[in-house]
């Protein structure tokens, strides 16, 4: 799976612990950090080059891009290009919807996700009814990517960044971008009132193990899979010292080698 930067590790860490007897290989492209603030046409030549490098590198069985704006973006051409399971990210409108007893929900994600065409199809199919605020930020996901870093996160910017989505009546939040449930613990202490926030990550779990276990039954059932497979392996696009700030988290989850496409 990949990234631009460490928000996919959320969605990393519940398809792990969802399929624990698969081998994993989990790829942020920091080269071309952020995707969040591209074009259309940007984010497609990203994600292709990072697919290409993972798949020259690794033997995959499938790919997940654990992005919502390239999951936005990119998926066709990712699909129309190889054979193997491509699984994206779709932001949890529909079971927040589902679940608002208020039916004002807010979508909090990046700039380019609240922006595409697609997220309005997606809240039109599944929000029909709900007042959904939308709101981009791209200092949260900077803010998530420090934090792995072992840098502290200031609460006045995590409460400026979410203060849009507080209308009257909100009751729930959509993490719209795999970097923010790394910062929920702050996100619940910004908000003005407690909302239930949601996660597209269980979904996208329960997705990979479905179609894993149909090219690889024995991880449908854990006491079978292999308990040998390799330590997950973390990859980058471009060395740097943040790499290196980044490795005391990556071994905290699990992840064994730390290397560079």
């Amino acid at each position: 799976m990949f990234d631009s930067g460490v928000g996919g590790l959320s969605t990393f860490a519940a398809v792990r612990a969802r399929v624990p007897g698969a081998s994993y290989h989990y790829c942020s492209d920091n080269l071309n950090f952020p995707y969040g603030t591209k074009s259309e046409a940007e984010c497609i030549r990203c994600a292709t080059d990072t697919a290409t490098k993972l798949i020259e590198r690794c033997r995959l069985d499938m790919l997940v891009v654990a992005c919502n704006t390239m999951s936005v973006v990119a998926l066709p051409a990712l699909r129309a290009r190889w054979s193997i399971p491509v699984v994206g990210v779709v932001p949890a409108i529909k079971p927040a919807a589902a679940g608002s007893k208020t039916r004002v929900v807010a979508l909090l994600a990046t700039p380019g996700t609240v922006a595409r065409r697609y997220t309005d199809e997606l809240i039109a199919a599944h929000a029909d009814g709900c007042r959904v605020v939308k709101v981009g930020s791209s200092a949260l996901v900077e803010m998530a990517e420090a934090k792995l870093r072992g840098e502290p996160v200031d609460l006045a910017v995590v409460r400026r960044e979410i203060a849009p989505m507080f209308v009257d009546g909100l009751d729930a939040g959509v993490l719209g971008c795999t970097h923010f449930p790394l910062l929920l613990p702050e996100l619940e202490a910004a908000s003005p009132w407690p909302i239930r926030w949601h996660d597209s990550a269980p979904a996208i779990a329960a997705r990979v193990a479905y179609l894993l276990a149909e090219r690889a039954p024995r991880l449908a059932h854990p006491h079978l899979a292999d308990a040998a497979a390799r330590l997950p392996e973390a990859w980058f696009t471009a060395a740097g010292p943040s790499v290196d700030a980044l490795k005391p988290a990556l071994q905290k989850l699990g992840f064994g080698a730390v290397g560079v496409l």
